[in-house]
């Protein structure tokens, strides 16, 4: 396994009863690894394979320099788990100075409370917060530079390990 690839400390803090399954199901080519069936996937979307709970973090993919080469200055965060990858893709995008705009109701995990408590903690300091209407609304006025759409079409983020 390449240096990249490897998380061993994560891989320790799992359960080892269940870290075999996990990896099974988040490996290129499994059913857990694959893209939504009822995502509208074109021709020419672009899908980028992510190693880390953010899409952007070093060693976890190619995700910032493609977006850099394309002259994107904007993410849309939409996706799973609000508060795990979302939320860390996020803080990352700002951190990378990308304007972060995270979609409320284009985004879910396992409660209200943690998805909320990530939205507000986003929203204080990391990056805008809207509904989906009003990132449509935003994107037919014209707002800002070429887009990434993480977990959507545009750009496609596959989990993976």
């Amino acid at each position: 396994m390449a240096t990249t690839r490897r998380w061993s400390a994560y891989m320790e803090f799992l359960d080892p009863a269940h870290l075999g399954d996990m990896l099974a199901a988040l490996t290129e080519g499994a059913e857990g690894a694959a893209l939504w069936a009822g995502l509208d996937v074109r021709p020419g979307d672009e899908h980028v394979i992510k190693r880390r709970f953010s899409a952007l973090i070093q060693g976890s993919s190619n995700l910032d320099a493609r977006l850099r080469a394309a002259g994107v200055d904007t993410a849309i965060i939409t996706g799973t788990a609000t508060n795990v990858c979302c939320e860390s893709t996020a803080r990352d995008a700002f951190m990378l100075n990308y304007r972060t705009l995270v979609v409320s109701d284009a985004n879910a995990t396992t409660t209200d409370e943690a998805h909320n408590a990530s939205l507000n903690a986003l929203f204080n300091r990391f990056a805008d917060v809207f509904r989906t209407d009003e990132v449509v609304g935003l994107l037919g006025a014209g707002i800002g530079s070429p887009v990434a759409v993480s977990g959507n079409v545009r750009t496609l983020v596959a989990a993976g390990v």
